[in-house]
């Protein structure tokens, strides 16, 4: 799994935003040691700049933050990043989060402290769900040219 799940994550942009440089610093040496592209970012302020600048395939954002919280950073991009895999972490998990995190998109919550492996079955399953998605998309359009 391991190795298909890098295999794929090497052909995407992924951006992080953590307000915790250890955070910060530790997955971009874990992604950029697989050969993974990762952009790192402070704020979401920081964030929605970065957007601007770069497309990405996969956004890890932390719920709180200094200034926007990570919910009203993927609030914002909701309608112009809809493809995008969207992953929220958190040490404040509770239902009000899980349920407003899954009505603006976001697909994927982790709750802190998680470990490099967590974030990999994550995005795994991600990865799984969105191959399954094309595939059917692909199957209804060949379906419809009969």
């Amino acid at each position: 799994m391991a190795m298909d799940l890098f295999k794929e994550l090497r052909k995407m942009r992924i951006l992080l935003i953590d307000d915790d440089k250890w955070i910060r610093d530790s997955m971009a040496m874990f992604f950029e040691g697989e050969g993974c592209h990762l952009s790192v970012c402070e704020t979401a302020e920081e964030g929605l700049e970065a957007l601007k600048n770069h497309d990405c395939q996969a956004i890890i954002a932390d719920y709180l933050l200094p200034g926007m919280d990570g919910l009203e950073f993927f609030r914002r991009i909701s309608e112009t990043h809809r493809g995008v895999m969207k992953i929220l972490i958190t040490a404040y998990g509770n239902q009000k989060i899980f349920s407003e995190a899954e009505s603006i998109g976001v697909e994927s919550v982790i709750e802190k402290p998680f470990t490099v492996e967590i974030l990999k079955q994550s995005l795994a399953r991600l990865l799984k769900v969105k191959s399954q998605k094309i595939r059917c998309g692909t199957m209804q359009r060949r379906g419809g040219e009969k």
